[in-house]
C-alpha cells in the first residue's frame, strides 16, 4: 500500500531534482520543527568546491544559524539518501530528534550500512530513525543522474 509522502520529504525530493539539474548528485534535505520548515538544502559540493557540502550538512548549518543554537533537539531531518558517516556524526552532534531518509546507500551509507554509526558505543546521541521514506523516487533520481554520467 502506498501512502502519501510527508510534505518535508516531498520538498527534499524536489530539492534533489534541482541539484541534479545543476550537475550535483541529487540529494535534498529539509529540517523541520513541528510543522515549520527551518532549513532546506541540496548537495552543493561541486558548485561550492566543498567536499563537506552534503545536503544534510548544509541544512544543519542553516538550521543552527536560524535558531541560534548548535542543538537542534526539537527538530527532525528529512533527507533523500541514507547519510554518510560525516553526516551521521553531524546529526548526532546537532542532537536532531528524528532522521527520515529515502534511499538506502549500501556503498556510502552509515546508518543501516557500513559503520552503522548510531549503533556504535561512542555515539553520544541517537535519533529515532525511519528509512525508506520516498525511497523509490529517491533511488530513481540517483540512478538517472549516474546513468547520464556514464
Amino acid at each position: 500500500m502506498n501512502f502519501p509522502l510527508p510534505q518535508p520529504m516531498r520538498l527534499a525530493l524536489d530539492l534533489a531534482a534541482d541539484a541534479a539539474r545543476v550537475g550535483e548528485v541529487p540529494v535534498g534535505a529539509v529540517i523541520v520543527q513541528g510543522d515549520i520548515v527551518i532549513a532546506t538544502a541540496a548537495n552543493r559540493m561541486h558548485g561550492g568546491h566543498d567536499p563537506t557540502a552534503h545536503a544534510e550538512m548544509e541544512a544543519i548549518r542553516a538550521a543552527a544559524a536560524r535558531l541560534g543554537s548548535q542543538r537542534l533537539d526539537a527538530c527532525d531531518l528529512y533527507v533523500t539518501l541514507e547519510p554518510c558517516v560525516m553526516c551521521a556524526g553531524a546529526i548526532s552532534h546537532a542532537r536532531l530528534r528524528r532522521l527520515y531518509y529515502g534511499a538506502d546507500d549500501p556503498k556510502g551509507g552509515a546508518v543501516t550500512h557500513g559503520p552503522r554509526f548510531f549503533s556504535q558505543p561512542t555515539c553520544h546521541h541517537r535519533p529515532d530513525i525511519y528509512g525508506g521514506i520516498g525511497d523509490v523516487e529517491a533511488a530513481a533520481q540517483l540512478r538517472a543522474f549516474f546513468m547520464g554520467r556514464r
